[in-house]
């Protein structure tokens, strides 16, 4: 009876220990952030977010470390995009204005998911005429794959054939931490104040 006791505590113990390990991985994030109410996407937002290499405006090959060494604010579209694109990343753009204005940096950049025109030069240009300091980053077909697959959006080209082809994407923009990785995301009906108020938020409880 003794040994069976022995074993049932050892197995609580295990549970216990197992228990409080997933939570020193999982719990910071949640805890940390829990006042600015951090949103939920479908598949969970811990699998969000990763590695990436791609080709800025200069044409250099550049990866996710090399650009996201502050708050960022991601934007996956094209700059062919006849009305969605513009708006979101103009949307964006002021709401990085509004947080600078509080003395909050965040840099907001632009990933084409269009590199069949998006040349480094044609994304360097969209990105400097909404902000000057977006980021504009293209890449190779399999580059570009790879970072939208790590953000988990969605991107499909019409008939390539026509010049004037559109490409159906996804529209969130994601909020990066260099600590933490990716931390949250917005929809495209949020006003640039309140992304901006829920940015600082973010960036204030990192800190």
């Amino acid at each position: 009876m003794a040994r069976i006791y022995a074993i049932a505590g050892a197995i609580v113990l295990v549970a216990l220990v197992s228990g409080a390990w997933l939570w020193t991985i999982r719990a910071p994030r949640d805890s940390v952030f829990a006042e600015c109410g951090v949103g939920q996407i479908a598949g969970g937002n811990s699998q969000i977010g990763g590695p990436f290499e791609l080709v800025d405006s200069n044409g250099n090959t550049v990866t996710d470390k090399d650009v996201l060494t502050e708050p960022s604010l991601l934007y996956f579209g094209y700059t062919f995009c006849p009305d969605v694109c513009p708006l979101d990343t103009s949307r964006n753009a002021e709401a990085v204005d509004i947080l600078e204005q509080r003395g909050v940096m965040v840099t907001p950049v632009f990933i084409s998911i269009d590199p069949k025109r998006d040349t480094p030069e044609v994304v360097g240009d969209f990105a400097a005429n909404l902000h000057d300091r977006m980021i504009g980053l293209t890449g190779s077909p399999e580059q570009v794959k790879a970072a939208s697959q790590a953000y988990k959006t969605y991107y499909k080209a019409h008939d390539a054939d026509d010049e004037f082809y559109l490409v159906d994407h996804s529209t969130f923009s994601y909020l990066v931490l260099p600590k933490y990785g990716f931390v949250e995301f917005f929809r495209r009906d949020i006003t640039p104040e309140d992304m901006a108020d829920k940015i600082q938020c973010f960036v204030e409880k990192a800190e």
